[in-house]
């Protein structure tokens, strides 16, 4: 079988790892950091992860899933958290059977790592940074961390996971036609904490996301397995965008307190921490990626974030890089041993779809830190549920699509969008879900929707 080597050992790169041993693959994975099960490994600049259906399909087909249940918490809905300090939650799904889970990124990599390694045919390598690479021979450059030596490997098929700043992407760059598109927003995040109480038990609803939205910033929280709250300040960098809030005015502790205290009074009673964390966590860039081609020829593929990294606002960069594991591994199925078929059919399945998901999460900021808390956001909402339970195979909101369904991003995409003006349409002039016009409602969802074909 040929040799293949993967880029990077996150997550997606150890989840290829299996799919690909499970074909007998002999596969080699670099990885540019230590070992983070040997080595402990500043979680920084983590945001937690929200692990949905495409993630858990990926997870189910490696047979990972039932331990990584384990060390999942499920959360039903958002717990919306206002200035005043009372709280609402809006549930994610249409019943208690519909929820996301919270779990922590670098358990769930070393236990990828530890089932890739129960294959023989799987090697790890660590501290191995990608310097450059010659798509010409099939070669690999490598600086080994440990001994400051070059390093060369040949490979036949190249898969780089190496991350939103692939250095295998940028190899790409050089290569004529190459369309790239990155993309900063003017936020940052940092990351705080909420410790568990003395008891070690939760102090706030453990099966939720907490969001507390403030119109153009918002801190959200998600639980951990020790009874902590991993919390996330998302904030504009610069006073020309957010004014005092912005991470550029926060630069003194009195001016964090002060800040923390008008914008998240209760939050702020649970962070013994703040000031420590707010000083030495580092301040994390939100990045999209778009480019095209991820393929060449049959020698080399981009997957995960080096191919479509994306904002963390719908949850759904680890579980769209899994799903390109799926994919490709279906592709791989279709063609065996034809990896410029499986490639190009690979890229053909995953780059609108992709770039689809890259949109939604960037809409879904807006939602997020704007709308969670409007009262017309909070009718539409109610109103959608509505048209759901009415008509289950047509009218399926956004979320759910995305979240809670394989349907393909793009279908989401476009979906959502007409729903919305469905939504727009019949929300005017009413103030109760009740009053929601619903002959008006079924002549446009009979008009503008055709069933959804659903993957299972």
């Amino acid at each position: 079988m040929q040799n293949i080597t993967i880029i990077g050992a996150g997550l997606a790169g150890s989840l290829l790892s299996i799919y690909l041993a499970k074909k007998d693959y002999g596969v080699n994975v670099y990885e540019r950091r230590p070992d983070m099960r040997k080595a402990k490994i500043s979680a920084g600049k983590s945001i937690n992860l929200a692990l949905s259906t495409r993630g858990i399909h990926a997870l189910k087909e490696v047979g990972l899933y039932d331990e990584i249940k384990k060390i999942s918490i499920p959360m039903y809905g958002r717990m919306i958290h206002s200035l005043d300090g009372s709280t609402s939650l809006q549930p994610y799904g249409k019943d208690m059977s519909e929820y996301i889970n919270s779990v922590s990124r670098g358990e769930l990599n070393k236990m990828l790592m530890d089932l890739a390694e129960e294959f023989p045919s799987v090697k790890f390598h660590f501290n191995m940074p990608c310097t450059s690479i010659n798509m010409d021979k099939n070669e690999i450059y490598f600086r080994n961390d440990e001994t400051g030596n070059a390093e060369t490997i040949k490979s036949d098929i190249t898969i780089a996971t190496d991350g939103a700043t692939s250095p295998v992407r940028m190899e790409m760059l050089k290569i004529p036609r190459f369309d790239f598109k990155q993309e900063y927003e003017n936020y940052g995040y940092k990351e705080l904490h909420i410790p568990p109480d003395a008891n070690g038990h939760f102090r706030m609803e453990t099966n939720a996301l907490h969001i507390w939205p403030r119109g153009s910033f918002m801190l959200i929280a998600l639980p951990n397995m020790d009874g902590s709250f991993t919390c996330t300040l998302f904030l504009a960098y610069d006073k020309s965008l957010g004014g005092e809030n912005s991470f550029e005015n926060l630069n003194s502790k009195e001016k964090i307190q002060g800040f923390f205290e008008k914008n998240f009074p209760d939050a702020i009673e649970l962070m013994p921490e703040l000031l420590n964390d707010f000083v030495s966590n580092p301040t994390g860039t939100l990045i999209t990626v778009k480019c095209y081609p991820w393929c060449i020829e049959g020698k080399l593929a981009l997957l995960g974030d080096s191919a479509h990294a994306i904002v963390p606002f719908f949850g759904q960069g680890m579980n769209a890089a899994f799903e390109d594991c799926t994919y490709l591994n279906e592709c791989i199925d279709k063609f065996p041993g034809e990896w410029q078929k499986i490639f190009s059919n690979y890229q053909q399945l995953r780059k609108v779809n992709t770039d689809a998901i890259a949109d939604l999460a960037q809409e879904n900021f807006v939602e997020m830190r704007d709308l969670v808390a409007d009262a017309r956001f909070q009718l539409k909402k109610k109103i959608e549920s509505v048209l759901f339970k009415k008509y289950p195979e047509i009218f399926i909101p956004k979320y759910t699509m995305v979240t809670f369904l394989r349907v393909p991003y793009s279908v989401a995409l476009e979906r959502g969008r007409i729903q919305e003006t469905i939504l727009h349409e019949l929300i005017e002039g009413i103030n109760k879900p009740e009053e929601t016009d619903l002959k008006k409602a079924d002549d446009l969802v009979k008009r503008m929707l055709t069933r959804l074909e659903i993957i299972s």
